[in-house]
This record gives structure tokens, sequence and C-alpha cells, in this order.
């Protein structure tokens, strides 16, 4: 227990994927007001030890192809909304050495991403307007076909990075953003990693092994995440867990399967929050990160094992990527 307790005051845990600024641009949440639906709040965040909080601006596909630029920038726009109510508690984040000097300030740092290239509307220039306005990862796909990519519900036609994808991504490596591939098929998965200049994040997804759903990532993936030092956000999402799908149980066995592959140094947390309708047992919303630091104590993971987990693998993939 003392060991638990030591390690609760030195979480600064890093969430890789919430769809938190959709829900508040529906209406349905809030992120600077305790919220009774939603899983993520300002509030909440705090008592959770969360210093870093990757948000992203999801584009439904009733915006898809033609409204995604504007629906996009309207979800920018609640993200600003929302921090700028905070009075300072969650601050953007747009580079390495802001983020670690707002963590030593104690504030939540917030970061900006979109997830669906569709906003891009196959022009590389609006992808250099949105780095202006903060974006700081992409989600390349979501499960459809795009001018970038095919999704993962597209798997079946075996198509990967189409040109203008292989042109957003070597601009992404010059801008210093993020790569997200959560959702993208597994042609497009390997096609990325051999052409990408920077480590890659998969933001929230689990292991093919453990659960057969087209949305994990296969041990030959893993590995090579794990190779060129990237990072595997691991969801909460029962769907993705398999057999111990309500029980934070199931959770934790996608990290000992990981673990047990390539190591500790690619495992991330991608939660899902409020992009989910239903969670495991014990993973209710953001309070829930004590938690499972204690159960990864309690599966004799060290303190350095889990305080990585928990973020600094997150935070060391993000110094490699971002340009101050």
């Amino acid at each position: 227990m003392t060991r638990s307790l030591e390690l609760d005051k030195k979480l600064n845990v890093v969430d890789c994927h919430c769809d938190t600024i959709l829900e508040v641009a529906r209406g349905k949440s809030g992120l600077c007001r305790p919220s009774l639906t939603g899983h993520v709040d300002i509030f909440r965040l705090r008592e959770g030890g969360v210093g870093v909080q990757f948000f992203a601006a999801f584009i439904e596909p009733v915006y898809k192809p033609f409204g995604s630029l504007q629906r996009a920038l309207q979800l920018i726009d609640t993200f600003y909304t929302e921090t700028e109510s905070s009075h300072g508690i969650i601050v953007p984040g747009f580079t390495f050495k802001q983020i670690r000097n707002k963590l030593r300030e104690d504030k939540i740092v917030a970061v900006l991403g979109i997830e669906g290239g569709e906003a891009l509307n196959g022009d590389v220039s609006v992808l250099r307007m949105l780095y202006r306005l903060g974006v700081r990862f992409l989600g390349l796909t979501w499960n459809q076909r795009n001018q970038i990519a095919d999704g993962v519900g597209e798997r079946i036609t075996g198509g990967g990075l189409t040109n203008f994808g292989r042109e957003v991504i070597r601009e992404m490596n010059q801008l210093g953003m993020i790569i997200d591939l959560a959702h993208i098929s597994e042609a497009g998965f390997w096609d990325a990693l051999q052409l990408s200049q920077a480590p890659v994040m998969v933001s929230h997804t689990n292991c093919y092994a453990l659960c057969e759903h087209p949305r994990n990532l296969t041990d030959d993936q893993i590995k090579a995440l794990a190779a060129m030092r990237g990072i595997m956000g691991l969801s909460f999402v029962p769907d993705f867990l398999g057999s111990k799908r309500n029980s934070i149980d199931g959770f934790l066995d996608h990290v000992d399967y990981v673990a047990g592959l390539v190591g500790t140094s690619v495992i991330a947390i991608g939660s899902d929050f409020d992009g989910i309708e239903k969670t495991p047992e014990g993973l209710e919303d953001c309070r829930c990160y004590p938690m499972i630091a204690r159960g990864l104590l309690d599966r004799g993971y060290t303190q350095q094992e889990v305080g990585d987990i928990m973020g600094g693998n997150v935070l060391r993939f993000m110094e490699q990527v971002f340009i101050d």
C-alpha cells in the first residue's frame, strides 16, 4: 500500500485519446464544469493525476467529405473556448518545451488533434494552416477510405497510402506533427512506417492476439512500432479487450501481453473516453488512473515502468517528434 500511495503522488498521466471536445460541441458534456454524463472534465482530470490530455476533434461521417474542414474548425473553436474558460487550469500545448514547463507549473496540458484526414480536403496547405491553429496530431483516417489512405473498414481492398497521403506524411515530419495510425488499414500502417522519418503513434488500440478485432494490432505491428520508438495507446474500449471486456483486468492483460512481447517502452494509455458508451468496471472515468497504477504494481511492474506506462513514454515520444 505504501508503494502505491507514493506512486499516486507522482502520477503525471498522459492519455493519448479522448473525444470530449466533440461531446462538448454537441452540448452533451462540459470540460470546465462537472460533467454528469461524460468521462472527462478538468476536476476529474486533476483527481486522476492527468498531466497531458490529447483531445481529438473527430469528424463525424455526416460531415464527410465536403463539410469536414468546416466541422474541424468548429471543433477547434470549441477546444479554445473550453480551455480559455478554465482560468488557466488547462492550457493548450504546442511544443515539448512548453508542455514540460506547464507541467512543472502544475497545469493540465491539452494537446489538440484531428481524427480524420478528410479535414485537409486533399490540400497539404490546409495541413500547414491547421498546424498554425495549434493542431499537433492527425489521425490519417477513420474507418473509411479518404484522400490519404484506406481506413481499417476498407482493409479487404488491401489499399494503403495514396500519393497525397505520402505527401501528408512528409509534410507532417517537416512540421513536427504526430502521425496517428489508430484507424488506418494494415497496408496503410506498413506504408506509413516505411515512409515516416519520425516515430508514429497508434493512439487507441489493443492486441489482436488477445482479441481479434480489426482495430487491434498484430504482433508484427507491435514489434515494428516498438522498433521505431513509437507509441501504442492501450484503450478501454470493451470490444477491443476480449473475454475480460468488462474488467480492469482485461485492460491490464493487454499491458502484460505487450510488455512480454516487446517491453514496456511502447506502452501508453489511449482511453477513448467520451467516445465509448460503456467502460469496464474500474475504468469508469478519468479518475481511474491511480487504480491502473496500483494494478500494475500488483502485477510486478517497477515504479519506473509504471510511471513510463502512465505517461513517461509519451513525453519522451513527443520530445522526439515535436519541433520546438
